[in-house]
């Protein structure tokens, strides 16, 4: 008997193409313009590090010599190398990391192909536990090898598919910016999204290909990228940069408890008050901590009007939705004719129903798998133009979940209708 009706609603469809097509047209880019904004709303608004944000943080520092009161309300969110490397030998949180992106040359062994750019992030030891970063194979380096300079470095596994097929690739050598350094670690996939650690290069960048201590990029004057604020003597010149009136790099810890945050801001305005007796810094300065999650709200990583925009697109789907229905309706009524036929050759009004029901539901269907591949096509199109993540996985049942309640609400109507005029 389903067959039969699949039959039935087939041939239905088919004896008004064009209506069909736009019932169809309209479902479907109601459903794709919800997913898609939705997709993006999930994408900007996601939590970068779940279970584990809580606890990290953003202590804030304020050297700038006259700021307007407009640029103080605004605290730096990086660092100078001077307060980095002091805030990082202090060592007074539970897990620290001073960083800097960047970009190098990595050269493959001559059967692996040509030289190609990579992603960097240049980091203290801390960085990989600071954030739980998975590992696939080995660790990463330790405070000795920061204090040596090593030429260590850890590569994701993306990376090392590419130069050594997916092996263990530990104790193996890369040549990095002309210069050859040592595999210590292979990271699993992680890439937090959004870029919370350095929005600076990109609040949705897909990460880091190669991970290497701090103090051996800045040993070896390796290209380092993101923003940076400069004042007073501040200079660009990468043999300055280490004594230049400039926040360049990144600083975070991890504080578990309020009795740890609130010790460490006492840390904070100690060294301050330090800083201003040195004639370091002005005297109505105060540093500040800020919580991952309050930064990212802080810079607006999620914009103010995406969330009317998503609204907005669910006011569009309920327009599509109504206007289909009444197309339904009006479908059903120009059938008049046809369903008492049918009612006189033995069909019952359950019959009826299922019939109406059956070819409105296969329409509704046709339509939302539409919105849904329209969906994917627009993330495909987002994730290469602003790197945006894939559509989730997540998302198939909850596709699944529209497809059915939207496919009953929409043709329940319709075919109560048809069903209400052959009584009798």
């Amino acid at each position: 008997m389903v067959a039969y009706h699949l039959e039935l609603a087939l041939h239905g469809l088919r004896r008004s193409r064009a209506l069909t097509v736009l019932m169809i047209v309209a479902v479907g880019l109601g459903i794709g313009t919800c997913m898609t904004t939705l997709t993006v709303l999930h994408a900007v608004s996601e939590n970068p590090l779940p279970g584990r944000s809580g606890s990290i943080y953003l202590p804030r520092l304020d050297p700038r010599e006259g700021s307007s009161m407009e640029a103080r309300a605004r605290l730096p969110s990086q660092v100078t190398w001077v307060d980095g490397t002091n805030l990082l030998r202090a060592g007074r949180a539970r897990q620290q990391a001073l960083m800097l992106g960047g970009e190098v040359p990595i050269e493959p062994a001559a059967s692996r192909g040509d030289p190609f750019i990579a992603s960097a992030r240049y980091t203290s030891q801390g960085f990989f536990d600071l954030f739980g970063v998975p590992f696939r194979y080995g660790r990463g380096w330790g405070a000795t090898e920061d204090t040596a300079r090593a030429r260590v470095v850890v590569i994701d596994e993306v990376l090392n598919d590419r130069l050594f097929q997916g092996t263990d690739s530990v104790g193996r050598t890369i040549r990095l910016g002309g210069v050859d350094m040592r595999v210590v670690g292979v990271l699993r996939s992680w890439h937090p999204v959004p870029h919370f650690y350095d929005l600076n290069t990109g609040s949705f960048a897909s990460g880091e290909d190669v991970y290497l201590p701090l103090t051996t990029a800045r040993a070896l004057t390796l290209p380092r990228s993101g923003g940076m604020e400069c004042w007073g003597k501040g200079s660009t010149s990468e043999a300055l940069m280490e004594t230049a009136d400039c926040t360049w790099l990144q600083f975070w810890v991890r504080l578990d408890g309020s009795a740890d945050v609130a010790a460490y801001q006492r840390f904070l305005d100690g060294y301050v008050a330090e800083q201003v007796r040195a004639g370091r810094y002005p005297a109505d300065r105060p540093a500040r901590l800020t919580g991952l999650m309050d930064y990212l709200v802080e810079r607006h990583v999620v914009p103010g009007d995406l969330r009317l925009q998503v609204w907005l697109a669910f006011g569009f789907l309920t327009v599509c939705l109504v206007n289909t229905l009444g197309l339904m309706l009006a479908k059903c009524l120009r059938r008049g004719g046809e369903i008492g036929v049918r009612r006189a050759l033995g069909a019952t009004r359950g019959d009826v129903l299922r019939y109406v029901q059956t070819e409105n539901f296969v329409l509704v269907s046709i339509g939302i798998a539409l919105g849904m591949v329209l969906a994917y096509a627009i993330n495909l199109l987002l994730m290469y133009q602003y790197e945006l993540p894939r559509l989730p996985a997540s998302y198939l049942p909850l596709g699944v979940g529209c497809l059915w309640l939207l496919g009953q609400a929409a043709v329940l109507a319709p075919a109560l209708r048809a069903a209400e005029a052959t009584r009798g």
